[in-house]
């Protein structure tokens, strides 16, 4: 007795299954992009940089103007002046304005991250609580945050790479998937 239901997921499945393929192929060719052409890749990067705040700016002005009748739509607009205003200078100042705003960013989190590391160790010592390893962590990523600043090659070859890993593994799942969801639809 045929499954109506089933019979439209397997239709789904089928029609959609080669989408999941080249999403795999795309994310193994830009790792693969990026650990053979590494000068390229953080060139692009900083494009990427500067486009997505020109982008993002240009959103949150249009939305700001749509948020007119609110009491506090002008903080969104300033935001997407700000963020818009970034985006021309990253193109001007390319790549190195948006390099060095990755290297901060980069290096910020991981002191923040570090820092609350170590204020939820403090707090899990009061508690009686296991807190060694948040204290190492939390060490470590004020030392790497503080590093990043220091070491900027360093720090972009890392980003890059965890650029790269990130592309090819999420490939190679995607392509796995979309075998195991072309075999489904086969069944």
């Amino acid at each position: 007795m045929a499954n109506p239901a089933l019979d439209d997921l397997k239709g789904l499945y089928r029609m959609t299954w080669w989408a999941l393929m080249l999403r795999g192929l795309l994310g193994l060719a830009v790792g693969v992009f990026v650990l053979l052409r590494p000068l390229d890749s953080i060139a692009a990067f900083a494009l990427v940089i500067a486009f997505w705040a020109l982008f993002l700016g240009m959103v949150d002005i249009v939305h700001a103007l749509q948020l007119r009748p609110l009491a506090h739509w002008w903080v969104v607009l300033l935001g997407g002046l700000v963020g818009f205003a970034f985006g021309i200078l990253a193109l001007i100042y390319y790549p190195g304005l948006a390099l060095t705003f990755a290297i901060v960013w980069v290096s910020l989190w991981l002191m923040a991250t570090g820092l609350l590391q170590l204020y939820a160790a403090y707090r899990l010592r009061r508690l009686g609580l296991d807190w060694g390893w948040w204290v190492v962590f939390g060490v470590l990523a004020v030392i790497t945050g503080v590093a990043a600043l220091f070491v900027p090659r360093v720090t972009l070859a890392a980003i890059m790479g965890v650029i790269a890993a990130f592309a090819i593994l999420s490939g190679i799942v995607c392509v796995i998937g979309a075998f195991k969801l072309r075999a489904l639809v086969r069944l």
